[in-house]
């Protein structure tokens, strides 16, 4: 032992040795994180667009078409339908006691209707029967029972004067568009006082002409 130095006893200590350090658990945990921080996202990433899927309502898968229901989906009961041209001009009025809509064909069932109609040459024809059926834009009827169609006379657009005629039977189809009257059933067509039967009948009203099949009957008063 120096007996200059006190502190020779710590002659075997070197004095300007670093302390030890203790192991680097923090930082070699910190290294593992950032290793592993892409894999956590996308991780996460994954199970939030897994949740947004089961959160997210399916679409609807389109449903096999229903076939059309041949019954009737409404009903009207004393009723009146008007059909308007396009200039706000009545052209046609159907009533009826009650009426049946069928969707699949589009068609309307009257019962005891009546029709008034006016054509292109201003003359009005007024139709009832016991059933009317007629289309969705009211162009045809089909006048079924007592059947009867009339035409009433007047001046015509060209100034041409217009006998009455009145059609007569259990069958009768309109057409408005053009003026038309068909029927293969029998038909009585009154012309003034001149009268015709015939089994069949087909009349177009623009060119005034009517022609007539099977057994037919004249009876023309004198003039």
């Amino acid at each position: 032992m120096s007996t200059t130095d006190p502190l020779d006893f710590f002659d075997g200590v070197d004095s300007v040795a670093s302390v030890p350090r203790a192991p680097r658990r923090k930082r070699k945990w910190l290294d593992s994180l950032s290793i592993y921080l892409p894999v956590l996202l996308m991780g996460l990433l994954a199970l939030a667009s897994y949740w947004l899927l089961r959160a997210t309502p399916v679409a609807e898968l389109p449903g096999v078409e229903r076939p059309v229901s041949t019954e009737p989906d409404y009903f009207m009961r004393r009723f009146s339908v008007k059909v308007f041209d396009a200039v706000g001009i009545l052209k046609t009025e159907l009533t009826g006691v009650e009426a049946r809509h069928y969707p699949a064909t589009d068609t309307v069932e009257v019962d005891n209707g009546r029709i008034r109609h006016v054509g292109l040459n201003g003359l009005p024809t007024l139709a009832s029967a016991r059933l009317i059926t007629t289309n969705g834009d009211n162009t045809e009827f089909i006048l079924e029972g007592n059947a009867v169609v009339v035409r009433e006379a007047g001046v015509n657009a060209t100034g041409e004067a217009v006998p009455r005629l009145e059609f007569r039977g259990e069958f009768l189809h309109v057409y408005t568009t053009p003026e038309r009257i068909v029927s293969d059933r029998p038909v009585t067509l009154l012309r003034g006082t001149d009268r015709l039967q015939a089994d069949t009948l087909d009349y177009v009203g623009d060119e005034r002409v009517a022609n007539f099949k099977g057994r037919v009957k004249v009876r023309m008063e004198p003039r």
